[in-house]
């Protein structure tokens, strides 16, 4: 009954401030070191009870309009927000407490375990072979008995139907690309395997491998995932112990910003990355009820278990997601380590982002129309609501799109959208408000700052959008499609797809000049229109946020270096070896800053030999290098190149820069630090501006060169 009960603002403001007090209370003691999940309870409950008052009252006292495209206007924007409640309460109920796995080893198994065998299976269509090879090597050295496991690279893009296509460009490319990773394969002991057609995809590619392999276990590893080398010795032992099992999942470790963070942000080494909510808070949580999910790649999976689905499921074009929720539905189990045992390239493009989001979209919807998740006898109800909640995510651009046109709908058109006094929306949206922004920052805060999550969102929303209602209008008709990785960008450049955002940003201009003529032409709806231009302004600096990081950066080294910690030693430099810390590391090279007083000589072309040790190989490596830049800006710092090495140096080198896990989690907690939502909205508003300023000058630049050629001609 409270929350239906009538009351005026006053009096709602009488109940409410005690509860954001009592809320704001219980989220500080959430976060105590030794506070228990009755704190986390107490917000999520207090929290939920002041959204739905406010959804109550939403619901009988505001939804009226004056004409039939007012209430339209209106409607929509209730429901836009009760999805986002929907998904808030979803994501409180999946979150309320999380998992954290014990970390297992072989070593730990009792003497004489039979280990499983193991199929690494790397399924490729058109990565550069440069990139597979990283990968290739990165898991040969995995430590598991060698006897034990096998790996595959599964070329797409070398089978019989792209030989034989009837394009002589497309024929002859494939038939070099499969030539090429043959040779790759039989230099590296990798079992090479491709298949007469393609189809169905990635889902497709793996069923047939798994036809003509039979290990126990089956590793899918994309192109560009390189594993450490204890991922299988972690893995590997929730198999033997657990009969039932048939997924142990763990994390997407990106070794790049995504072209968001790059273009925009710039925030790559210290804020945490766009995937790391969804995979160091969502998973876990998921896994506590029982409901973690195949993600495509880093995973182990049972091979027995695939078989008795028919394999890699195939109905959507989400494959990992369908086929955890067929085994899901038998009663098996999944398993989800929060350990970075895999790390991967995000997109580099802008359009490369959006192609691999809008794939998510698209497949997470057709799970929801074709296999109705939600209703799935099979399921536990915990289950049913985390693929609820995990699904549910995806229609986002729904109310994203709401959220952006609402506020031009009253100020250009005039429509009445909101139907509400100042004091009502004090006493009712805005208490809502902050208990929906308590709550995510207990759930997500060290993963997700404030108002990282509207930007990436308004980027994503018109496109995705549009892929939705595909999906909607013929649940079957998507098709997969493969997300580029290892693009390089010579010049900056603006993205193909940015016009949608200039629209938006001109019609966010334009609503702002029509408030301002409301303000002044009717004194009556005063304080509703100046309500509605603070919300234009949070749309306003989203879309300069948008249009700054679809300003292409330059991308010219394809293999990303990540920070180290490691010190080496520089030898052949004529006299003593000169000690230096390796600041940063790729397998292709690192920067090296030497100590101060023995520089002289290390100079660009200069050839010498990088001694450190190194962890995961569990000794001392020697990698010859030249110096390709020498830098006095803070220190002397050395950009060197791997160059000349053996096979066993190469090895070595991609050991020391992906094999050990204990670097990937010292970055990742590096990063994993809250903000509060001042400095949030802070570090936002000192952002956007210069790459809005860099797209605008892009833009003049792109408009005057034809008008030199032409003059040129003339």
């Amino acid at each position: 009954m409270a929350l239906v009960l009538p009351m005026d603002a006053t009096a709602q403001l009488v109940i409410i401030i005690p509860l954001l007090v009592l809320l704001s209370y219980a989220r500080v003691e959430a976060d105590a070191k030794d506070s228990t999940d009755i704190f986390r309870v107490l917000v999520l409950v207090v929290g939920g009870f002041i959204t739905l008052r406010y959804l109550s009252w939403r619901a009988g006292y505001t939804l009226y309009g004056s004409d039939l495209f007012s209430l339209i206007a209106v409607c929509l924007l209730f429901g836009a927000e009760v999805y986002s409640a929907c998904i808030h309460f979803l994501g409180g109920f999946i979150n309320v407490s999380r998992i954290s796995r014990p970390l297992l080893s072989v070593d730990d198994l009792p003497s004489g375990t039979q280990l499983p065998t193991v199929d690494v299976m790397i399924p490729s269509y058109n990565e550069d072979p440069e990139l597979l090879e990283v990968t290739l090597r990165a898991a040969r050295q995995m430590r598991y008995p060698a006897d034990r496991f096998t790996i595959y690279l599964l070329d797409d893009g070398g089978t019989d139907q792209r030989i034989a296509h009837g394009d002589p460009a497309i024929a002859n490319a494939a038939r070099q690309r499969r030539a090429d990773l043959q040779a790759l394969c039989t230099r590296l002991g990798v079992t090479y395997l491709t298949r007469p057609r393609n189809e169905r995809a990635k889902a497709g590619n793996l069923n047939h491998a798994l036809g003509h392999t039979q290990g126990d276990l089956v590793v899918v590893l994309d192109a560009d995932h390189v594993p450490t080398v204890e991922f299988l010795d972690r893995t590997v032992p929730w198999f033997v112990r657990h009969d039932d099992v048939f997924l142990v999942q763990t994390p997407h470790f990106m070794v790049n910003p995504d072209p968001i963070d790059r273009n925009m942000l710039q925030g790559f080494s210290r804020m945490p990355s766009e995937n790391d909510m969804f995979y160091r808070d969502i998973q876990r949580g998921l896994d506590f009820w029982g409901a973690s999910f195949f993600c495509g790649s880093a995973a182990v999976l049972r091979r027995k278990h695939l078989e008795e689905v028919g394999g890699l499921c195939g109905d959507t074009i989400t494959e990992d997601a369908e086929t955890a929720f067929e085994l899901h539905s038998r009663g098996y189990r999944s398993i989800y380590i929060d350990r970075p045992m895999v790390a991967g390239l995000a997109p580099e493009t802008f359009s490369a982002f959006i192609t691999q989001r809008m794939r998510w979209a698209q497949g997470m919807v057709q799970i929801l129309v074709l296999k109705r998740p939600f209703m799935s006898p099979g399921l536990t109800l915990p289950q049913r609501l985390g693929y609820l909640s995990s699904i549910m995510f995806w229609l986002f651009p729904f109310s994203r799109t709401i959220f952006l046109v609402a506020p031009l709908a009253y100020l250009i058109f005039g429509m009445d959208i909101y139907n509400a006094s100042i004091m009502q929306i004090l006493a009712y949206t805005v208490p809502h408000v902050i208990a929906t922004y308590i709550i995510a920052d207990m759930l997500y805060g060290r993963k997700r700052w404030p108002l990282v999550s509207e930007l990436y969102e308004v980027m994503q929303c018109l496109f995705s959008l549009v892929a939705i209602f595909k999906v909607l209008l013929n649940p079957r008709k998507p098709a997969f499609m493969v997300t580029p990785k290892g693009e390089t960008l010579d010049e900056e450049t603006i993205s193909p797809l940015a016009w949608p955002f200039y629209v938006l940003f001109v019609l966010t201009l334009v609503g702002f000049a029509f408030g301002i003529y409301r303000l002044t032409a009717y004194p009556l709806t005063r304080d509703m229109t100046i309500v509605v231009l603070l919300w234009n302004t949070f749309n306003f600096v989203t879309l300069l946020g948008a249009i700054g990081a679809l300003l292409e950066r330059r991308q010219r080294r394809g293999s990303p270096r990540m920070p180290s910690q490691e010190i080496g030693m520089i030898e052949g430099a004529g006299g003593s070896p000169v000690p230096c810390d390796i600041m940063d590391l790729s397998a292709t090279g690192a920067r090296l800053k030497p100590v101060p007083d023995a520089t002289n000589g290390l100079d660009p072309g200069e050839k010498l030999v990088l001694s450190t040790y190194s962890q995961p190989l569990n000794r001392r490596v020697s990698l010859p290098v030249r110096i390709c830049s020498r830098s006095e800006s803070h220190g002397v710092e050395l950009g060197v190149k791997f160059e000349g090495m053996s096979p066993q140096q190469t090895d070595d080198a991609v050991a020391l820069s992906y094999g050990d896990t204990a670097r990937w989690l010292y970055f990742q907690e590096r990063r994993s630090r809250p903000v509060s939502f001042f400095q949030g909205l802070t570090m936002m508003l000192s952002l956007i501006w210069r790459p809005f300023f860099l797209h605008l000058r892009a833009m003049m630049r792109r408009r005057s060169a034809p008008l030199a050629s032409d003059r040129g001609r003339l």
